[in-house]
């Protein structure tokens, strides 16, 4: 069965006794059980009976085993943020004495979760160039618990080889952890890349337009043990479970993500390929100096990683970009005359949206950090929406003036 007949037709556990077509949100806390048996068989994980809301809700299930069936995964864990999804996921894995290996590039609170709150606990991390695969050899060791990437990095738009890289951290019996929320599960396949773990933020396109927040973790049972300590010590013990409302939504999102995708994309390549021909007429009538603006999407032919997410993506390629400009000054006159593109963080909104990395994601971290992870003061991210793609380019144009 096609993936988006299944997230439309995704059959419910049990039979709504009022023949509902969605799965109800169960906004409840407890369960009441017929028998003391019973009631011991949900607590200790015999039958799949919720016990409890904060760790087993059925709207909450019913999400996770569409996406298990989506995926083919063995199990998973939907949580209340992208982050919580995360730090979930990167705690199960490791522990003290032991390494992650990663790069500079990733988001902003990905990259203070490895190289600062996990630190205190005794996890070690070496940031290492992703896309220099002898170096990755060098540092991926014995005491390496996983390797994490980013599978096009926010905001740098980095692309590594997945499947290089899982070959060199599987030798030393290291786990691949990508965050692969750039671009949907039902179009790239990490499991066959060699991804043992998948994460993503369900807030960005699975949501249906931001419609709430939300993280899972999609585990492909290429690790002993993983899904017994997310689920039984990760989520038991530190909370984190998705929200049943949130869940519902999702659910809905999941059920038209791949037409919304397909219009994200398509409205993407269309302001890529319109923002080159604008940054070049602008150098032509000098306007601007010559190599001072750029566009990044790996979707254009021009883009150094064009043939590899080509290859890894199944030609899909996000509907983020980013606009270099000449300096920092010029990102700002440039957000602050955007009228059609709204000025927010958040990726995959229905809307489009525009923000300058540097001076509010990354804006805590210091200058010399945030250069060191190539988060440039000259650089505008957005995320481009299901607007009509000429107001898109029509706004950009009149904002770079």
């Amino acid at each position: 069965m096609e993936d988006v007949t299944f997230a439309i037709n995704a059959p419910m556990p049990r039979k709504d006794p009022y023949g509902a077509l969605s799965m109800p949100v169960y906004h409840c806390c407890a369960y009441e059980f017929p028998d003391h048996k019973a009631m011991i068989e949900s607590f200790t994980g015999v039958s799949d009976d919720p016990d409890y809301s904060r760790v087993t809700n059925p709207t909450v299930i019913h999400f996770e085993n569409i996406i298990k069936s989506l995926t083919g995964a063995r199990d998973v864990v939907a949580f209340t943020s992208g982050m919580a999804a995360i730090s979930a996921a990167a705690m199960a894995l490791t522990a003290a004495g032991k390494k992650i290996v990663t790069s500079r590039h990733l988001f902003g609170n990905t990259y203070l979760l490895f190289t600062s709150t996990l630190k205190r606990f005794g996890v070690e991390t070496e940031l290492v160039d992703l896309t220099d695969l002898e170096a990755v050899r060098r540092a991926v060791d014995e005491d390496t618990s996983m390797l994490y990437l980013e599978t096009v990095s926010n905001p740098q738009m980095e692309i590594c080889d997945v499947r290089a890289l899982a070959e060199i951290a599987h030798a030393k019996g290291a786990a691949v952890v990508a965050d692969t929320t750039m671009i949907p599960f039902v179009f790239a396949d990490m499991k066959s890349l060699g991804v043992d773990v998948e994460i993503l933020s369900s807030t960005k396109y699975l949501s249906g337009g931001a419609t709430s927040l939300g993280g899972v973790v999609i585990d492909y049972g290429t690790i002993e043990g993983f899904d017994y300590r997310l689920r039984k010590d990760m989520l038991m013990n530190l909370g984190g479970y998705m929200s049943p409302h949130a869940a519902y939504m999702q659910t809905l999102g999941l059920e038209t993500l791949r037409a919304r995708y397909t219009v994200h994309e398509d409205n993407a390549r269309k302001v890529a390929e319109g923002l080159e021909d604008i940054i070049a007429d602008m150098e032509r009538s000098g306007k601007v100096e010559q190599g001072s603006m750029s566009v990044c999407w790996p979707g254009l032919e021009s883009n150094p990683y064009h043939e590899l997410a080509k290859r890894q993506f199944g030609g899909h390629y996000s509907a983020m970009l980013t606009l270099t400009l000449p300096d920092e000054e010029s990102c700002f006159r440039f957000i602050d005359k955007l009228k059609t593109i709204r000025r927010a963080t958040n990726l995959f909104d229905n809307r489009s949206l525009a923000i300058h990395p540097a001076s509010t994601i990354f804006g805590t971290i210091d200058a010399a950090t945030r250069a060191a992870m190539d988060v440039s003061d000259r650089l505008i991210r957005l995320s481009i929406g299901l607007e009509d793609s000429a107001d898109l380019l029509a706004d950009l144009k009149q904002a770079l003036g």
